[in-house]
């Protein structure tokens, strides 16, 4: 089987054409890429209100845990019997797989600002408005960015399904293969999806640590020492 997905990766026509590698990780990435962004622009402000605010906690992280409980293959495919088309189906599936982990984050993030930090940033007459994105947002930074990272690990797992509706991507591999018995695709396409989790992690990992702030860093590191600490002395 080694042998045989390594002549299968080094075949020149599996990387080219329509079908090729390139095409099929392009049209991966450009699903994840586009259900992301939608995922961000309804998850991060719903977040950030709830976190800033307070209200409706309860519903949100009921509402979170109820859609992580969807199962994407079954969405997408209810999806695409209601719309009649592959792309709708696969975005909107792919959107809601992404909204949880996202909103999570974001709203964990704000929830983890120290009260007497929020509080003297209101002492020196900051508006809600500057506390937010002055104090609490650079604050939960981390937890928004760790949010966003495990959105994307789980789109790239899950684009695979846009191939079970007659889409393209990396799926494609897995499914074709699985058609016809070539096991051999299936494995190739498996560890192709694997190894764009890897590098997409990597990048992810490098920009959250240029964005977040080295103090910001420090005292998250820091606290995470002490509750390590304070769970060693129990």
């Amino acid at each position: 089987m080694i042998g045989d997905v390594f002549t299968w990766f080094t075949t020149a026509a599996n990387w080219q054409g329509t079908g090729g590698i390139l095409a099929r990780l392009a049209q991966h990435v450009g699903y994840i890429a586009l259900a992301l962004v939608i995922a961000l622009v309804i998850a991060i402000p719903i977040g950030l209100f709830v976190g800033h605010t307070g209200r409706g906690g309860v519903v949100l992280v009921g509402a979170g845990n109820a859609i992580r409980a969807l199962p994407t293959l079954g969405l997408v495919t209810f999806l695409f019997l209601l719309f009649t088309e592959s792309t709708t189906a696969t975005i909107i599936g792919l959107v809601v797989l992404a909204i949880p982990p996202v909103l999570a984050g974001t709203y964990a993030g704000l929830q983890a600002a120290e009260h007497d930090v929020v509080d003297a940033a209101q002492g020196i007459g900051m508006t809600g408005w500057q506390r937010l994105w002055q104090v609490e947002v650079p604050i939960a930074l981390p937890l928004v960015l760790g949010g966003i990272r495990n959105a994307v690990l789980q789109l790239i797992a899950t684009a695979a399904v846009a191939a079970y509706v007659g889409l393209g991507g990396l799926g494609r591999f897995l499914l074709d293969g699985l058609a016809i018995l070539d096991y051999t695709e299936v494995v190739a396409g498996a560890i192709l999806t694997a190894l764009l989790a890897i590098v997409v992690d990597l990048l992810l990992a490098a920009a959250q640590r240029a964005l977040v702030p080295k103090g910001v860093r420090l005292a998250a590191r820091a606290a995470s020492g002490r509750a390590v600490a304070a769970g060693g002395a129990a």
